[in-house]
């Protein structure tokens, strides 16, 4: 079965060009709200040229996906939250799964229907008791329970954070299972066990993003990473295919030119890479370098605190506008360094290989996660690159329209298509 072929089942008449169509603009559904509205992203980013660019207004919090990111062709009408017990998985295959080290986004097919499901993978833990445990139970907060200690998972493990003056801790570090914390693997099988539940019948496809080697260094934490997601899905009765993170960029992105291109994740732990010929993974590698990696070293820098330098960068980080003060200015530099540190990357992995194919005409770079939603990110990202020497001529440079969701977005096709 081709990838054009890959929504031509005998329940559904949607084709390929079709779901692109779909997946341009989504309607997001908050519980609660009076009516829908897509989240916001930096489109404009893509087609106004700096020097026409006004500096942008600051930008809404990202919304907290408690709530659901419906891709469909029609706005939805608005349905009430689903009751769920503590053990009740979100949804069901086949599936697309993004354990990132920022989010852990979920996206399926359901009907015509195409849903987007984000949670912060992060948590906190504080002391078990019955009062507590019921009442978490009544407000739907993802959670488990081990070792007389409540386990506070996702979008809510901020929220108690605040409220205890503590910081949130990470599974993930880096894109693959956090070695410093003891209780990583744990809290990712409880996070996907609680995201996932069992399927309608046994076998069906999850395909899981996992990501490339690391262009300086082994990798060793990698094969340990993909093994652990892939026996969780296993127990659940899925069957878990995994797929390069930048390939499921390249997927989700590259359509209009045939899947050939390069498709780049610019995570919050890590800069996935990969080079795709025809929907083929060519050449694929990581930096170890990504928005965490900005934050750090800003803060660092101009002695604030990593979670004030975060908030400005989310909120109202402008890389086409001049810095407005210490924290900004330090994130242009940060910015400038990874772009730059990127842009090597791509001329020693690609310039150097004897593995590409011969190409006729450029071919474009889609850029895509959480780093490069600041407006602006696709101009810096270009003039990176404008001394890079590539065996080919590049076409342009897109962010995606939604950079959050690109990855689980490509592993659900690669997931339908493996079905």
């Amino acid at each position: 079965m081709g990838i054009k072929d890959i929504l031509k089942t005998k329940d559904s008449n949607l084709t390929m060009d079709e779901l692109e169509t779909i997946l341009k603009d989504p309607v997001v559904n908050e519980p609660g709200s009076k009516e829908a509205s897509p989240p916001a992203g930096p489109a404009e980013a893509r087609t106004t040229p700096p020097e026409e660019k006004k500096p942008a207004e600051a930008s809404p919090e990202p919304k907290r996906i408690e709530e659901d990111v419906i891709l469909n062709a029609a706005p939805a009408p608005l349905a009430p939250p689903r009751p769920r017990k503590e053990s009740q998985g979100l949804f069901e295959g086949p599936i697309g799964l993004d354990v990132g080290t920022t989010n852990i986004i979920v996206a399926l097919r359901e009907d015509k229907n195409f849903k987007i499901s984000r949670q912060l993978n992060a948590f906190v833990t504080f002391p078990a008791s019955s009062l507590t445990r019921d009442a978490l139970l009544k407000e739907d907060i993802l959670f488990f329970e081990a070792g007389q200690k409540l386990y506070i998972l996702g979008h809510s493990a901020e929220d108690f954070a605040d409220i205890l003056g503590t910081a949130v801790r990470q599974p993930i570090e880096a894109g693959i299972l956090n070695p410093k914390e003891a209780e990583s693997e744990s809290v990712i099988k409880s996070f996907v066990d609680r995201l996932l539940r069992p399927p309608k019948k046994r076998g069906e496809k999850v395909c899981y993003s996992i990501p490339g080697k690391p262009i300086e260094g082994n990798g060793s934490g990698l094969v340990y990473h993909e093994s652990i997601l892939k026996t969780q899905l296993l127990n659940l009765g899925y069957t878990p295919v995994a797929i390069n993170e930048g390939a499921a960029v390249a997927i989700s992105e590259l359509s209009a030119n045939n899947y050939t291109g390069i498709g780049i994740s610019l995570g919050g732990g890590m800069c996935n890479v990969c080079f795709s010929y025809l929907a083929v993974p060519v050449v694929s590698y990581s930096l170890l370098k990504g928005g965490d990696t900005i934050d750090a070293m800003a803060a660092r820098s101009i002695g604030e605190s990593t979670l004030r330098v975060r908030r400005v960068k989310e909120r109202q980080l402008n890389l086409s506008a001049s810095p407005k003060d210490r924290i900004e200015s330090a994130l242009h530099i940060y910015y400038e360094d990874l772009f730059r540190t990127l842009a090597a990357s791509l001329q020693k992995a690609l310039g150097t290989t004897d593995s590409l194919p011969r190409l006729s005409k450029p071919i474009p770079i889609a850029l895509s996660g959480g780093t490069v939603m600041p407006a602006g990110s696709r101009e810096m990202f270009q003039w990176a690159m404008k001394d890079v020497k590539l065996p080919f001529r590049v076409s342009e440079v897109t962010v995606a329209k939604y950079p959050l969701y690109a990855t689980a977005k490509g592993a659900l096709i690669q997931a339908l298509l493996e079905e």
